[in-house]
């Protein structure tokens, strides 16, 4: 398990022969099938997730809650859940049909968001947050590992950033069209809307998919599903896998964290409502989310980058110059500015997630990508629905003092939180210092620069 390929020939002619005799098995339509398939899954996964966002201060109100308040309610009872559930399930997909979990997940998730439309009290609402929580934990990891097994070593960073595309769809459906519903028929109808369309992907997903094979794609032999605890000592060797679960965690606590508050801050700011609050950013999230992601699916799918460490420095570089405007988007008295800096910070939310993604599988071996891809998703989780809007509503409430959260206090918040950018680019620049070595060890796989 832990032997790196001295030759480069004995990589290449095992992963070749491996490639060619499962490409029979799938043709090229149906492996970009499951990828947007899975890409719709994830667009789904995220504005059900996320709508909360959209009509954070319509709750707020609606509650008679402080912003700290509504900060837990909305974000961390499905962080808690999705953090205890996101292991063991992740260790189930490594072990069972993954497309079948992925389809129970689903609905079990689109039910719950239903669910939250129906809730009337604070205490019906956590509720059905937190079967949210449980049920989004068996969406992501299986897709993932899914994915992996139709497609190659060297195209999966590229496979993983058009599933990724799925992430700014689903922002903007949970921004746009959800902001849209709220303003004309109120903040329940919108998790109404977005809750029931997943329930039936689930059964086209049943129907239409076949479950492949563990590794099949991959030079090292499947040799079945490790104890739980051998996957977390493969894990702490692979340091290039700890800092890329690292890196990704801080990026969704710094973009993440900092989206989560942008519709409320607006409302407060520029006195807009809630329609026209998540208009200013929806559009940045459908087309420049899309961009950005496309952007960088095609950089990935270039040969040159088949070379990780090419791939962590682009990460570094794009979350390191989009740091710089997502501070002057909160630190400005403007609009107009604002809106403009929202355009450069923005994209550069979704940009890292199908790399990140990638890398994971290309540092995980066959029966221990499910769990890998669960281990950066917890992080994740914990970083941006745990600890972010913990960290701005309290620290909101504190600067806003005895006479109540405001725009004034949440504006320091945000601008508190806005430079950890950099935190994360800090890890992608430690990740390629092993990342080569590391990912030959999982799936046996060299860059052909690395020939000796």
């Amino acid at each position: 398990m832990d032997r790196v390929p001295t030759r480069l020939h004995e990589v290449d002619l095992s992963t070749t022969a491996i490639e060619t005799a499962d490409m029979e098995e799938s043709s090229g339509a149906e492996r970009w099938y499951v990828v947007i398939v899975m890409c719709l899954v994830y667009a789904v996964n995220i504005a059900d997730r996320y709508v909360v966002s959209t009509v954070l201060e319509p709750i707020r109100l609606d509650l008679v809650l402080t912003d700290a308040g509504v900060g837990f309610l909305t974000g961390v009872p499905l962080g808690l859940f999705y953090v205890a559930f996101g292991i063991p399930m992740s260790w189930l997909a490594d072990r069972r049909s993954r497309r079948n979990i992925l389809v129970a997940s689903l609905i079990v998730w689109s039910g719950f968001t239903a669910v939250c439309g129906l809730s009337r009290t604070y205490w019906q609402f956590l509720a059905a947050r937190i079967g949210v929580g449980i049920g989004e934990t068996g969406g992501t990891p299986p897709a993932n590992s899914i994915i992996a097994d139709y497609f190659p070593a060297a195209r999966r960073p590229m496979a993983l950033g058009v599933f990724a595309l799925g992430a700014p769809i689903g922002a903007w459906l949970g921004a746009n069209v959800a902001g849209a519903i709220a303003n004309a028929y109120g903040w329940r109808a919108t998790f109404l809307a977005l809750g029931l369309p997943g329930m039936l992907m689930g059964t086209l997903i049943y129907f239409t998919i076949r479950e492949p094979k563990h590794g099949r794609l991959d030079a090292v032999p499947d040799t079945g599903a490790p104890p739980l605890l051998e996957s977390l000592r493969f894990l702490w060797r692979q340091k290039a896998a700890f800092h890329v679960v690292m890196a990704s965690g801080v990026c969704a606590f710094w973009g993440w964290g900092l989206i989560w508050f942008t519709p409320a801050y607006l409302m407060r700011s520029y006195h807009l409502n809630v329609g026209e609050a998540g208009a200013v950013t929806g559009n940045i999230h459908l087309m420049g989310g899309i961009v950005a992601t496309a952007l960088t699916a095609w950089i990935l799918s270039r040969p040159r980058m088949a070379d990780p460490r090419r791939v962590v420095w682009l990460l570094a570089a794009g979350v390191g110059l989009a740091t710089i405007p997502s501070f002057i988007a909160y630190w400005t008295q403007s609009l107009w500015v604002a809106k403009c800096m929202f355009w450069l910070f923005i994209p550069a939310i979704y940009f890292y997630i199908g790399p990140c993604m990638g890398l994971m599988q290309n540092l995980a071996p066959p029966r221990m990508r499910a769990m890998f891809t669960a281990w950066s998703l917890v992080v994740g989780n914990v970083f941006n629905l745990i600890i972010a809007p913990q960290v701005v509503g309290l620290m909101s409430d504190g600067f806003a003092g005895s006479h109540g959260a405001d725009a004034r206090s949440l504006r320091l918040a945000l601008l508190v939180l806005a430079p950890t950018g950099f935190w994360a680019v800090y890890h992608f620049c430690m990740a390629a210092r092993t990342v080569v070595a590391d990912q030959a060890r999982a799936t046996g796989y060299l860059p052909t620069s690395q020939s000796p």
